[in-house]
């Protein structure tokens, strides 16, 4: 079973530089991390883009879209920011694709001490596994169709819609 991680940036991929006093994206950390928890599943990496999901535009979505499309792969993970995650996963939705899409990111970088996104990542590939055609948001250790969740900014966390 061979899976496609899409890389699309957001709080995972961010690293602190000292010189500008503020977050960027320098490389994608899914390398490091996935030798680092002794992944055994056959992954293939793609990075999409490397951005924050609050400056992404619908052309950005697209581009995701497309390439979930082109993927020969039916289980695709994307890792993306979470304030837009949403926007996103209703792209794919309703894109109606028969494949397994699951979406997770990090509220904390990898980088920073109590990041969430290597335990994030890990319950998005089991996830993808798993689970049928469709799409998907795997936060906090939760799974939850795309239609049926918001990001709660006070809890930070996601959960379903009220």
């Amino acid at each position: 079973m061979s899976i496609r991680i899409i890389i699309t940036g957001g709080t995972f991929d961010k690293h602190y530089d000292e010189i500008q006093g503020a977050l960027t994206f320098k490389n994608t950390h899914l390398p490091e991390i996935l030798e680092q928890v002794r992944c055994t599943v056959e992954v293939t990496l793609e990075l999409n883009q490397l951005i924050d999901s609050l400056e992404m535009r619908q052309a950005n979505r697209l581009q995701i879209l497309e390439a979930t499309r082109k993927a020969p792969e039916r289980r695709i993970l994307i890792t993306h920011g979470t304030d837009t995650m949403t926007e996103t996963a209703k792209v794919l939705g309703e894109a109606g694709l028969d494949k397994v899409v699951v979406l997770t990111g990090a509220m904390i970088p990898y980088t920073f001490k109590n990041s969430d996104a290597v335990f994030n990542l890990g319950c998005g590939i089991v996830a993808v596994q798993l689970l049928p055609a469709g799409v998907y948001i795997v936060m906090n250790g939760r799974i939850f169709s795309w239609q049926n969740v918001y990001k709660d900014r006070e809890k930070g966390i996601f959960t379903e819609l009220p």
